[in-house]
């Protein structure tokens, strides 16, 4: 059994769950996808597609006739990833088209990988069925190939990430996200909570809002009505939460900003209409390093609004993210994020250092770090984040903690979340009795016992 490591990179999406059977003569496509749940969803839709014109979809190269790898241009060390991954595909399959944000620079890919057959950039599903329909051509069999109504998922059934929009209108210097998949647009209300309810009718019992900018969901928008069941929605992301809420799933909101109309969530969290949970990348606390980011927020007013979510909904858990090392920070800047995290006790925390990537205006800053002055901030920084997660998961032994199964290994062991986690960047409850009954999907009633820097144990109340 193992504990989350301090070091979780947050910006990744779950490892793709592949299960597919394929008829004799049925083409096959093999799927490579990294980065983070954005683009785990770009994958979903992709083979969905894929799938309902004929294609099987392989869980390994040997199998497949074709490769596609969706790729993360988020970091440098992400490009690095994935131009590793494309590698790997040609040596393994030989046939490989490239799709996903690094593909936005097509000569970046082909000068290392001169043999792709194709590059495309993120979210071009057109392109990349075109690519696949020119070195594998369908196949389908109509009274065979039938396709769930649901469409392919890419991560377990009881679980499924719902994308709410794409692009951002933000101009931090350190991000070149609006650059790859451009400036906000949201999906009308009433497709999204169709898709939502076609999710909970399948089975799924948790969904993961995601977008690069939740809370300004709608602003492309003015927040225009849609028709959804006899009444109006307003495409705005409290009207969109609380529709979500009476769908009988869990919903956990990712990638929210902490805008003051954020408090109007607060109380759909506090009634159970959605979890508690909200996903908040701070970035940092210090005014002059925010400034350098071009970050819209201010440390002093979201400590205040902080303790107002709390008093609104004292069960809320916070997770963020932070990037230690930005060009220009000083010891006392990081000193101020520290002091802040004490102040803050954010209950979830994620952690990057700063890296170069190209095209970012950021690159351009003076006074950028050395490795070791970075290495040692995030050391700290993770030192003091590891302390707090211990202190308030040790506060949570003896209570009961309403959780969701997600695997039951070969001895019995179940690994589960409780509200306050969300998969793969957070961490896990584990049930080691008694739990040889449960299912992956199971919403159970635990007694905690047990608790380290970041993991749970309990019992079946």
């Amino acid at each position: 059994m193992s504990q989350n490591p301090p070091n979780l990179r947050p910006d990744l999406a779950p490892l793709p769950r592949i299960d597919d059977t394929r008829r004799a003569g049925q083409p096959s496509i093999g799927m490579v996808s990294l980065g983070c749940p954005k683009a785990l969803v770009d994958s979903e839709r992709i083979l969905t597609r894929l799938r309902a014109e004929g294609y099987a979809i392989s869980p390994d190269y040997a199998g497949a006739d074709a490769v596609i790898v969706n790729t993360c241009g988020f970091l440098d060390s992400a490009k690095v990833e994935s131009l590793d991954a494309i590698g790997e595909a040609l040596a393994e399959n030989g046939k490989v088209i490239v799709t996903g944000c690094l593909g936005a620079e097509p000569e970046y890919i082909t000068g290392a990988h001169p043999k792709v057959l194709a590059v495309t950039g993120p979210h071009q599903y057109e392109q990349v069925l075109d690519a696949v329909h020119g070195a594998v051509p369908p196949a389908p069999d109509p009274f065979i190939d039938l396709l769930p109504a649901s469409g392919v998922s890419l991560t377990p059934r009881h679980y499924s990430y719902l994308k709410i929009s794409e692009g951002c209108n933000h101009k931090c210097k350190f991000c070149i996200i609006p650059d790859m998949r451009g400036r906000l647009v949201s999906r009308p209300v009433n497709a999204v909570l169709r898709e939502a309810e076609r999710l909970v009718e399948a089975g799924v019992k948790e969904l993961l809002v995601i977008s690069q900018d939740t809370s300004a969901y709608g602003v492309d928008r003015k927040h225009d009505l849609s028709p959804w069941k006899g009444g109006e929605v307003r495409a705005h992301v409290t009207d969109l939460a609380r529709e979500l809420g009476e769908l009988g799933a869990w919903v956990r909101l990712h990638y929210v900003y902490p805008y003051p109309h954020v408090r109007d969530l607060i109380p759909l969290m506090a009634e159970g209409k959605v979890l508690p949970y909200l996903d908040i990348p701070f970035q940092h606390a210090h005014t002059d390093t925010l400034r350098r980011m071009a970050r819209p927020a201010a440390a002093e007013r979201t400590l205040d609004r902080i303790a107002e979510w709390r008093d609104i909904c004292p069960d809320i858990t916070l997770r963020s993210t932070f990037i230690v090392g930005y060009p220009g920070e000083t010891e006392a800047e990081f000193q101020t994020l520290l002091d802040w995290l004490d102040e803050a006790q954010l209950d979830r925390v994620g952690c990057f250092q700063y890296e170069n990537v190209a095209g970012a205006r950021s690159n351009d800053l003076p006074d950028h770090l050395p490795a070791e002055v970075k290495q040692d901030r995030w050391d700290r920084f993770m030192e003091k984040a590891q302390g707090i997660s211990e202190a308030k998961l040790a506060a949570k032994v003896g209570t009961r903690q309403e959780v969701i199964v997600d695997e039951i290994d070969a001895e019995g062991i179940a690994t589960c979340r409780t509200k306050a986690d969300a998969p793969e960047i957070d961490g896990n409850l584990f049930i080691d009795e008694d739990a040889g009954a449960l299912s992956p999907g199971d919403i159970v009633t635990v007694e905690v016992d047990e608790a380290s820097e970041y993991d749970l144990w309990g019992r079946l109340v």
